[in-house]
Parts: structure tokens; C-alpha cells; sequence
């Protein structure tokens, strides 16, 4: 477990803190699903009601719950994400989630789309100053609990963006604050290690970046472990490692992933999106398809088509699905 038992018993900000957040994200969220921002990169999440447990595929970025909670099962560990903690993701892993929320306590969140190149430049200004913490092993996911400066930061940050010109003049620099405390908070040099791709784990980031940029294109273990600069066997055993899949399941999870996306955006039938996504076999997709989200390909772009799918962003290197 990522987060103890204790502290997901004691979840829930004290109202003080949690109150004013909840107000200004309920007048930033007024719709269920995602609800775009004036900043390209930040959407606010809302969900009425609870969501059981479902497939989910993240890109890189930082999730910050502000009211209710979710559950993030990721290989044999839980993450929690709530009132007392975010979650960071750094490279995209297919993982299952669940969400609490009623509609009278709603889920509200922030969902910040990662900026690489404003990451990049923090870290350098991170390691410039000398006064970073010990290096740590990088994780492809985190749950952090969220002190007080985080919080004071995350509350200036909506306050902006309820406001046009605060967010326009101000927001980018608020975003950056930000990043500044995920990247220097308790597990801040994990994140930054995982984001400096080096090492097995970077060596691995590369063969995702292939794998998420050519999904569609035949795909083998041999041609990803040459990107990765790994042998075979090795780099099965560091693939396992990083995303809790083998690679070609992972291969397989990204397709199913971006095909339900083109059946919601695109309106594509579900044999349009499997030959869109790789697939030779539309019956073997709509196997594969069920086998994972636990509905047909119809009726899973029916449940998504209610809400919870915006276009992509427009600097997406990654399938996300959530």
C-alpha cells in the first residue's frame, strides 16, 4: 500500500482550508467531466456521482483532489488521492481507478496536464540552488500528502483562475508555484529523477514514447528493447518494473485505450477504431476490447460520450484515457 489505512480513515482537510477550495472549484466546474480552464494545460474535474472501479490510462501530470476521493490500483499497490493527498504520475501506466462522490459532496479536482519544459527548467533551478533532497529512486506514480504550503498555493492558484485577468497575468506564474511544490515536496526527487529519464527508467521512457507515438504500426519486443538499448531479457524485467505490464501488454492496453477515445471524439464505429489502432480482427478487438473495460466498445463510448472526454491537448505526446 502507497498510503496507510490510518490515513485514508482520517481523509478530509479541516474545513477551514477545504471550504473556500470547494466553492471556487464548484463555480470553475459547473458540468460533470472535465471543464476546461483559461490555461491550455489545467482542466477541473467533476463527478456527481461514485465511479467503480475502471481501466485508466494517465499521462504524465499531477492530480489534486479537492473534494471526495479516488483509489488508484497500480500492480499490487493502492494510491489514494483525496482531501490530504495528490497525485503525480510521470510516465503514462494503464492502472484502475475508483472514485467516491454523491451529489451533494461532488468530486472536484485539478487535473494539470505536465509540462515538460517548464518541469525542465525547475529542475535545473532545483539543482542549481544546492538544496534539493537526496536523490531518490524514480516511481512512475506517486501519492503525496499535501501540507500547508501546498494547499496555500493550490488555493491562490483557483482563486486566479476565477478570475479572467488574475488567470491570464497571473496564472502561469501561480501553475509554476505550483510545480515548484510537487517537485520539492516529499517525494519531489523522486518525481524529478523519473522526469530526468535517467538510467534503466529512462532507457524504458524511451521505448514508451515509441510505443505511444507508433501504436498502430506492428510492434515487437525485439524492435522496443533496441530502442531501450536493453536486451531482450533485461529489458522485459525494467519494462515490468516501470509499468506493472509486460510490453506487449502495455502495446495492447494503449491501442484498446486510444480506440475508445476515436469511438468518443470521432464518433468511429468500433471496427473503424480497431483498424484505426492496429487491430487486423475486429472480433478480436471486441474480445479484447470487453475483456478490459467490461462493456462492448458500444457501450463504453455510450458511458464516456456522457462527459468525461475532451479533445486531446494540444502538446500530446501520450494516449490518455481517463
Amino acid at each position: 500500500m502507497s498510503v496507510s489505512a490510518a490515513a485514508e480513515d482520517g481523509a478530509g482537510a479541516p474545513p477551514c482550508a477545504v471550504t473556500p477550495m470547494v466553492a471556487l472549484l464548484r463555480d470553475l466546474a459547473p458540468n460533470e467531466g472535465y471543464n476546461l480552464t483559461a490555461l491550455p494545460s489545467v482542466r477541473v474535474l467533476r463527478a456527481n456521482g461514485p465511479l467503480a472501479r475502471t481501466p485508466v490510462l494517465y499521462d504524465p501530470g499531477i492530480v489534486i483532489v479537492c473534494q471526495g476521493r479516488k483509489r488508484g490500483y497500480f500492480g499490487n499497490r493502492q494510491y489514494l488521492y483525496d482531501e490530504q493527498h495528490y497525485l503525480a504520475v510521470s510516465v503514462p501506466v494503464p492502472f484502475s481507478m475508483e472514485t467516491d462522490a454523491t451529489p451533494e459532496r461532488p468530486l472536484l479536482a485539478l487535473y494539470l496536464h505536465l509540462d515538460f519544459v517548464l518541469a525542465a527548467e525547475l529542475m535545473a533551478q532545483i539543482d542549481d540552488a544546492g538544496s534539493a533532497a537526496p536523490a531518490q529512486a524514480p516511481q512512475s506514480m506517486m501519492s503525496t500528502p499535501m501540507d500547508d504550503r501546498m494547499r496555500a498555493s493550490v488555493l491562490r492558484f483557483i482563486e486566479a483562475l476565477n478570475r479572467p485577468l488574475e488567470a491570464a497575468v497571473l496564472g502561469p506564474a501561480l501553475l509554476r508555484e505550483l510545480y515548484f511544490r510537487v517537485l520539492t515536496g516529499p517525494q519531489g526527487s523522486s518525481m524529478r529523477e523519473a522526469l530526468a529519464m535517467r538510467g534503466a527508467f529512462g532507457r524504458i521512457g524511451r521505448s514508451l514514447r515509441l510505443i505511444h507515438a507508433e501504436f498502430a504500426q506492428p510492434l515487437d519486443v525485439t524492435r522496443l528493447a533496441a530502442e531501450a538499448g536493453m536486451s531482450v531479457p533485461s529489458f522485459h524485467s525494467h519494462f515490468k518494473a516501470v509499468t506493472q505490464a509486460s510490453p506487449m501488454q502495455y502495446v495492447k492496453s494503449t491501442r484498446l485505450h486510444q480506440a475508445r477515445l476515436l469511438m468518443v471524439r470521432q464518433a468511429l464505429t468500433a471496427e473503424t477504431a480497431s483498424l484505426a489502432v492496429g487491430y487486423t480482427s475486429p472480433s478480436q478487438f471486441s474480445r479484447e476490447f470487453k475483456r478490459l473495460f467490461g462493456l462492448t466498445p458500444a457501450a463504453e463510448a455510450r458511458r464516456m460520450r456522457l462527459g468525461f472526454a475532451l479533445p486531446p491537448f494540444a502538446d500530446a505526446t501520450f494516449v490518455s484515457s481517463h
